[in-house]
């Protein structure tokens, strides 16, 4: 099928980048330094850093990396930090040393952190004084040589740090007693790669930049190995897209998904270096109370999140007081974005959120809508720059317009492979570098894609296809609904059958309800035959609904 998406891509939009203008994220880094230097690149808990602040503070923490731990271009770095400044600053010091970062849930459990740290060969941490106890444990079974320990107030101004880190240990007891032999603090990295001189490393593009482990909730997760082309394309991808509305120097972001994240890693913590935007760190998006006052203290022209964090957000009656004016654009991925919360947050804010679709193994954004107000709600819009994307069935023949079939993608954006697992790697990637997707996907006649659902969440009921997506957004629609997910339960009629599984709003809402609003907006086979009510949903720690756990 010929690229039939060209005939709608927004007018100030270039269909392919120049991946060659740079040759790392440093390069980018450097460049957004020297023009934006005076202007804050990074906030949190009430402190901004600059530009400026953010070369220096990176210089000091490479240098001791390599001169005071021995680390060399290519080692493995965990990352091990919620979105606080401390973890910007680590990340670049890392680029900067030409050590690959490997991007670690700060919430992980024993047995998941030791998996990914032997499996990415870890030579160093930087992990929160909060979850260090569980290091400890694994410490002995792992190749890991160094420990950078930091607290949540470290990168603040005193007495403010103090108070701050005091309140955490003793008052609310949330850093659990640790011991971990010669680890340093991040404070003493800092102070001791102040006077230590920073060797320049060749990074280019053919080096990797991240492990960016995926497939935990699916089995042993896996490392995607991005190259520093991977990201950075998709870094250029991404800044090219958002020309029609964001101006450099100007911009603020809020920054609400974890930056260990690679949606907000790849969106928030790198593309929007090349606009000089200032990113506001939210460091627990989960105490909504607590981030609408943050809100508040911002005029943000830049929002990326997820279905659920707006659903969220649009529910606490404070959302009112919050300032939408200068709101330019809200960015949607992750999961699917429920139609009833887009015309939500648009009536409210008054501004466009559109939908985007990516994945780890592509760093991770694929398609976008337009932001020039051409979007296609209830689709993923069209590919990126230099992107190919297409629908196929299982035997992999390209399938026609409006035709459900697994959604490849193709782009320097994609993966070089899994790291250390060449069967997994030949799973998802062709050998002429089409990336299998596991995700079902239609494409119409102006060249919008369409998620359908992920492949393995479909449901078969009595040989009909049921897709939980368009079941959940029909629940969602109804009022009294505040959370939905959908699955497939085994039915000896037949084979699966459709439940729902649903957070009230409203305490009156009832089964029999459920199904006769379904009834009228679906066929018979598409209805629910079982419905069930809880208080929460088991979420990620990014927020996504996690359906394998409810299935299970």
């Amino acid at each position: 099928m010929e690229k039939i998406w060209l005939k709608n891509y927004p007018k100030n939009v270039a269909p392919e980048i120049n991946i060659n203008e740079f040759q790392s994220i440093n390069d980018v880094f450097s460049e957004a330094c020297k023009k934006y230097g005076r202007r804050g690149a990074y906030s949190n808990m009430g402190k901004t850093i600059s530009y400026n602040d953010l070369d220096d503070l990176t210089n000091h923490l490479a240098a001791y990396f390599q001169n005071q731990l021995g680390l060399k271009k290519g080692d493995r770095v965990a990352i091990q930090l919620p979105n606080i400044l401390q973890f910007p600053i680590t990340l670049f010091a890392a680029q900067k040393a030409g050590l690959v970062v490997v991007n670690t849930n700060p919430l992980y459990t024993v047995r998941e952190m030791e998996h990914q740290f032997v499996d990415a060969g870890v030579k160093c941490v930087v992990i929160l004084a909060n979850f260090a106890h569980n290091l400890e444990k694994v410490l002995p079974k792992t190749k890991i040589e160094s420990v950078i320990v930091t607290e949540l107030g470290d990168m603040l101004p005193q007495p403010k740090r103090t108070l701050v880190n005091f309140v955490v240990k003793y008052v609310k007891k949330m850093v659990p007693n640790f011991s971990l032999g010669s680890s340093t603090t991040f404070l003493e990295a800092i102070e001791k790669g102040k006077g230590q001189r920073l060797e320049p490393v060749d990074v280019r593009h053919d080096d990797y930049a991240f492990l960016q482990y995926t497939g935990g909730t699916t089995g042993v997760a896996k490392g995607a190995a991005l190259t520093q082309k991977n990201i950075l394309a998709n870094m250029l991808q991404i800044s090219a897209w958002m020309a029609p509305k964001l101006k450099e120097g100007q911009e603020i972001a809020m920054a609400p998904l974890p930056l260990y994240h690679v949606f907000s890693l790849t969106v928030n913590c790198l593309s929007f270096m090349k606009y000089g935007a200032l990113n506001v760190l939210i460091t627990n998006p989960r105490d909504i109370a607590a981030f609408i006052k943050e809100l508040k203290k911002w005029k943000f022209s830049v929002f990326v999140g997820l279905n659920t964090l707006f659903n969220a957000l649009l529910n606490h009656p404070k959302i009112k007081e919050v300032d939408f004016s200068s709101l330019q654009i809200g960015v949607a991925g992750g999961m699917a974005l429920q139609g009833a919360v887009l015309k939500r947050w648009e009536d409210h804010t008054k501004s466009k959120l559109v939908e985007g679709y990516g994945l780890t193994e592509a760093s991770p954004v694929v398609c976008c809508n337009p932001i020039d107000g051409s979007d296609r709600p209830g689709t993923i819009g069209l590919p990126l720059p230099s992107t190919e994307v297409r629908i196929c069935d299982d035997a992999g023949k390209e399938l026609g317009i409006g035709e459900v079939g697994e959604l490849w993608a193709k782009g320097p954006q994609v993966m070089k492979g899994y790291w250390n697992r060449q069967d997994e790697t030949d799973n998802v990637l062709n050998s002429d570098g089409w990336l299998r997707t596991g995700d079902m996907a239609t494409v119409d006649s102006d060249g919008f894609f369409k998620i359908v659902d992920r492949k393995k969440d479909m449901i078969i009921v009595s040989g009909f296809k049921v897709f939980p997506n368009e079941v959940e957004e029909v629940i969602a629609m109804n009022s009294k609904v505040l959370e939905v997910a959908v699955i497939g339960v085994d039915d000896e009629r037949s084979g699966e059958s459709v439940k729902a599984v649903i957070v009230k709003k409203q305490p009156s809402l009832t089964e029999s309800e459920v199904i006769a609003f379904c009834q009228e907006r679906l066929t018979n086979y598409k209805v629910p035959k079982h419905i069930e009510f809880r208080h929460e949903l088991p979420k990620t720690n990014v927020g996504k609904i996690l359906r394998r756990a409810l299935r299970e």
